[in-house]
């Protein structure tokens, strides 16, 4: 059975590399981070782009569940709302297809360290660190769930994902 892995979490907290270290141990696997349906400069946020982010976000993960050379579709971005996992799910038919779905958090100090490391190593923009920290309280109101990887490596990331999917699997 094919699988999809939804992967949130605020900037910084680790998504992007957890999930190319879990594409790596997945085969055959694909991997789409939605930071590359949407890099634009300068970066605007309106309705329009809203919706033209989740279109290209939604065609892309359309075409890699009705291809059959994947076993496994992991798919990693910041949604941080309820309403945008929602919005997703109902754009995707995921009939005959596991679902896995969690958000990475970690804790506030954690956040600041790995944000500012980025912005100094010129990954991120200055201000990154306020709007990470402030989308950081938002994954506890969501009803998914949440793997803290304030000690962990992308790679062991990547295998408490895992882990939560044979869980999922024995369910």
């Amino acid at each position: 059975m094919k699988r999809l892995y939804l992967i949130g979490g605020p900037m910084g907290v680790g998504k992007s590399a957890a999930c190319r270290c879990l594409q790596q141990m997945l085969q055959p696997s694909v991997l789409l981070d939605g930071d590359w349906c949407w890099d634009a400069h300068p970066f605007q946020v309106t309705e329009e782009t809203r919706d033209m982010v989740m279109d290209n976000i939604t065609h892309l993960l359309r075409n890699f569940l009705r291809c059959s050379a994947y076993d496994h579709v992991i798919f990693c971005w910041v949604l941080h709302r309820r309403e945008i996992w929602q919005d997703l799910l109902e754009r995707l038919d995921t009939r005959g297809c596991a679902v896995t779905a969690a958000a990475l958090v970690c804790t506030p100090e954690s956040l600041l360290r790995r944000v500012e490391g980025d912005i100094a190593a010129r990954r991120r923009e200055t201000g990154a660190e306020k709007r990470s920290l402030s989308y950081l309280p938002l994954y506890e109101g969501l009803q998914i769930p949440k793997l803290d990887t304030t000690a962990l490596t992308p790679r062991q990331t990547a295998r408490e994902i895992l882990k939560l999917a044979r869980e999922e699997a024995r369910l």
